[in-house]
């Protein structure tokens, strides 16, 4: 379901407690105006105005646990492409994909287009080697080949957009050759 529907369920569920937190003070309101007229016989005040606020009550409570789960529920789609989406690994100095990047990217576009409607960034990695200048560019060129992979594989472009952080988020610490190879690498973040 889209954002706009998300946010009209929301809308509407604010405008319903609003509504029924309106409704229920007037009714107060007219309770309290009620004078008794100069009869012999006490006027019984009707049963009807607690009954009314009840069911006011029960509509607001019914709308609002409608629009979460539904919140929950693209937030939980969000999150299974997310975990299943794959890294991909370059050759040190290199944004050419390998053919183990070229499979993990096609395992990649079946499921970006099983969830069409999922906006992905890439992020493109380097490990620490490097000017801050040369490894920006270079994870810029790895996230574009990433892109350009998909993009003829049937993923849409504007489901698309990539970025460098170039040797800022290592995945790993280290300063060896095992976390360099885990460093210069392509992630695909869900944006929600």
């Amino acid at each position: 379901m889209s954002k706009v529907m998300v946010r009209f369920f929301v809308v509407l569920s604010c405008w319903t407690l609003l509504a029924g937190g309106c409704a229920k003070k007037e009714l107060m309101k007219g309770e309290g105006e009620i004078t008794p007229a100069p009869t012999a016989k006490p006027v019984e005040t009707p049963a009807k105005p607690p009954i009314r606020e009840e069911v006011v009550q029960e509509q607001a409570v019914k709308e609002a646990p409608t629009a979460i789960s539904e919140e929950t529920a693209l937030s939980s789609a969000a999150a299974q492409l997310q975990a299943a989406l794959e890294k991909i690994y370059f050759d040190f100095d290199s944004f050419v994909l390998s053919t183990q990047a070229r499979d993990s990217l096609s395992r990649d576009a079946k499921l970006l287009l099983k969830y069409g409607s999922a906006k992905v960034q890439i992020e493109g990695h380097c490990d620490e080697r490097g000017s801050d200048e040369y490894n920006l560019a270079l994870g810029e060129k790895r996230a574009k080949a990433a892109m350009s992979y998909l993009v003829p594989l049937g993923v849409p472009s504007s489901q698309l957009s990539f970025i460098s952080y170039g040797k800022e988020k290592p995945a790993d610490p280290g300063h060896d050759e095992a976390a360099w190879a885990k460093n210069r690498r392509d992630e695909f973040v869900v944006n929600k």
